[in-house]
């Protein structure tokens, strides 16, 4: 499995030692005021947090740190060393090591209980309290968890009998912590958050979390302190947030602690016991808006303009996952402008996009910059020609929560008209979490529909998918209106012919049901590159040499096939001795870190690539898409390789090009023996094709498909 990684980097870290315990801190953002996220229990460290950091730092100064038992702080033994008085003194430590007067507290579980015991014993410290999800020793009615015998001989080990530290130390750890996770994150379609939490709670040991267990609760003689005394010493303001459907700790907890400290209550419906990673964007925002009341008070914008002297605006979010959405989308883009002259088009987008935009002369909305890079993610989720797409989504989810903060903050201060999102997840998704945040008419467009499982990933990952078509129907379903359009980028034969998974409707049956259809759009007009003879001299090919274009795409995932086909070259132009390759590598590969190959020109971006593999006798291509539909609308003759464990090229664009007739799909592990590549390229250049025709208009239909919502 691939290692997640951070959205954020801190601007500062280190480690302060507090009697021989190494307690590791971070430092995000510049704003005010300061927020301090408190460790939870040490079965989890300060990644708890991931959803938030990148938020909340754009808009004030952050402080996490790794509580002791977990993460890169240490891990103490003994119950004595977990007591709450230690984390509370880690925290004064942190907030001393950071030159921190002082802060915003945001705690979670049984953090909330440190938070309120910071306060309580360091007033000054501590400007205001976020308290999420209670965990405390406060006396209220129990009802949502058993109690069991902690120490002594388990009666049973189903549901809650497994919280028992014999139990954890004989071997049934991992038992409890699937169990657990199951019980915070009780709402449906957690599979992420789950796997999320028992991964971090295995980054440390059952002796450790025994001995926090114990510490925190007064197990085995530790004194535990009534959470009581603590609360009648708060003096600063408090905000509880509780979810109803809490199986850890119930929300009366949180009610009797908001009237223990004069705090207010906030109470999530149907929510369990870990809102800031189940509800990020609600979490965030109820964060912020009660850190703001501790900051400088915002400008009020100086200008506001009535509805009907407002210009027509769209905000357009075009995928950076493959560059040929950018393509596509400008097509739509111009085609949109022949409807409504006067529209404002504003592109919220990520490096490869922005480039290709900036140079088509078009407008990047200045918080674009504030984006998470997506193709990094994917760059570090890839192997050797080998990227399982749908992991790779599934462990986007802290990147998609920051970019939707982004554009949620582009939305509130804009007025648009319209959102067009092409393939940006982040905004579809989160728009059916939060549909109140809806201000816009939204279009959703994509060029594929239902997650698919890999043959190898088995039960587990059908399960997977499933649950994740599963969501999005139910979403769809549910809030339909979130929608004002959904777009496919093809027609109804080009959905793939499978399930959504176990008992769920078939995808092209719902695809049909639930989409409008434009037809494809390739960007450019087929008959423009018609004439070869004429486009190769524009480019300065010789016509009586026969020219193989080779390209990989947007990303940094083609490098290993990149060097495959150059391993093949010196073969291929045995057989075909005139043979010149043209070899692109795109944005995120180095041409320079590449060997050479006599016959081969090697360049990075290429204007206009489009006009180069229609002027080719031959291409070589990954299996993506775009690409491919270029070839397939120029009819030229092509070779393309899925990525391993890809199921958009594997499942989705195969059976398009399948119902083409266009390309010659080779496996990788073809690919890797270079006389057999060799001999499919020398069989291939220069073939004589016949492809079913792709459509022309697709841009000006998608265009008046969104044009009736400005």
């Amino acid at each position: 499995m691939a290692t997640t990684r951070a959205t954020v980097a801190p601007s500062l870290s280190g480690a302060v030692d507090r009697d021989g315990v190494q307690i590791h801190y971070a430092v995000y953002g510049e704003g005010a005021p300061t927020l301090l996220l408190m460790p939870t229990w040490s079965v989890v460290h300060s990644r708890i947090w991931k959803a938030q950091l990148g938020y909340l730092a754009r808009h004030f100064r952050v402080l996490t740190f790794d509580g002791r038992g977990n993460g890169r702080s240490g891990r103490p033994q003994g119950p004595a060393a977990y007591r709450d008085q230690e984390f509370v003194d880690d925290a004064v430590a942190v907030l001393d090591a950071t030159a921190t007067a002082q802060a915003v507290v945001v705690g979670l579980s049984w953090g909330v209980t440190w938070s309120l015991q910071l306060a309580a014993a360091h007033p000054g410290r501590v400007s205001g309290i976020v308290g999420i999800a209670s965990s405390s020793n406060v006396k209220v009615p129990r009802t949502v968890r058993r109690a069991t015998d902690w120490e002594g001989p388990t009666a049973t080990t189903r549901a809650w009998g497994k919280y028992n530290r014999r139990y954890w130390l004989g071997g049934g750890y991992d038992d409890f912590i699937a169990f657990f996770f199951s019980q915070m994150f009780s709402e449906a379609h957690c599979t992420k958050q789950i796997e999320d939490a028992a991964g971090w709670a295995h980054e440390t040991t059952a002796a450790v979390i025994a001995d926090a267990t114990a510490g925190m609760h007064g197990y085995g003689g530790i004194e535990s302190v009534p959470i009581e005394r603590a609360c009648a010493r708060v003096r600063c303001p408090v905000l509880l947030v509780h979810g109803t459907d809490d199986r850890i700790s119930p929300p009366s907890v949180g009610q009797r602690l908001a009237d223990l400290t004069g705090g207010s209550l906030v109470l999530l419906e149907g929510t369990g016991h870990g809102p800031p990673a189940r509800q990020p964007v609600k979490v965030n925002h109820l964060i912020s808006d009660f850190a703001e009341r501790f900051g400088p008070v915002p400008p009020v914008s100086p200008r506001w303009t009535a509805a009907h002297r407002r210009p027509r605006r769209v905000l357009y979010l075009s995928s950076p996952i493959g560059l040929g959405h950018a393509r596509r989308d400008l097509a739509i883009a111009d085609a949109l402008r022949k409807h409504h002259p006067d529209v404002e088009i504003s592109w919220l987008a990520q490096p490869p996009v922005t480039g290709v935009l900036r140079a088509a002369g078009e407008l990047v909305h200045p918080a674009s910059g504030w984006l998470a890079s997506e193709v990094a993610h994917i760059d570090h989720e890839a192997g050797e020609h080998d990227l399982h797409a749908f992991q790779a989504i599934r462990r986007m989810d802290e990147i998609l929560v920051h970019n939707f903060m982004v554009f949620d903050d582009v939305v509130r201060d804009g007025t648009f008209d319209l959102v067009v999102g092409d393939e940006a997840w982040d905004i579809d998704h989160h728009l059916h979490e939060n549909p109140e945040l809806k201000r816009f008419a939204f279009a959703w467009m994509t060029d594929f529909v239902g997650w698919i499982p890999m043959p190898d990933g088995g039960a587990a990952e059908v399960a997977l998918t499933a649950d994740y078509n599963a969501e999005m129907i139910e979403q769809r379903e549910r809030f339909h209106r979130v929608r004002d359009r959904s777009i496919f980028v093809g027609s109804p034969e080009d959905v793939v012919p499978m399930s959504f998974g176990p008992g769920l409707p078939g995808i092209r049956e719902w695809t049909e049901a639930n989409f409008d259809f434009a037809g494809y759009v390739t960007g450019f007009d087929p008959a423009d590159v018609a004439d070869r003879g004429r486009l190769r001299a524009e480019l300065g090919y010789r016509e009586d040499r026969p020219l193989c274009v080779v390209t990989v795409g947007g990303s940094g995932v083609g490098a290993p096939l990149l060097r495959r086909i150059l391993d093949a070259v010196p073969l291929a132009r045995r057989a075909v001795a005139d043979l010149q390759v043209l070899l692109v590598t795109g944005p995120r590969i180095d041409p320079a870190a590449l060997p050479r190959r006599r016959g081969v020109s090697v360049r990075g971006m290429v204007p206009e690539l489009y006009r180069h593999l229609a002027a080719a006798d031959l291409a070589v291509v990954q299996g993506g898409l775009t690409t491919c539909m270029e070839l397939t609308a120029s009819s030229r003759p092509f070779i393309y390789v899925p990525l391993r464990h890809h199921f958009e090229q594997n499942f989705h664009v195969r059976h398009r090009l399948e119902r083409y007739g266009a390309g010659q799909c080779m496996e990788y592990e073809q690919v890797c023996d270079p006389d057999a590549l060799a001999a499919a390229m020398a069989a291939g250049l220069g073939r004589t094709v016949h492809y079913r025709p792709v459509e022309t208009d697709g841009a000006a239909r998608a265009a008046a498909l969104l044009a009736e919502l400005i």
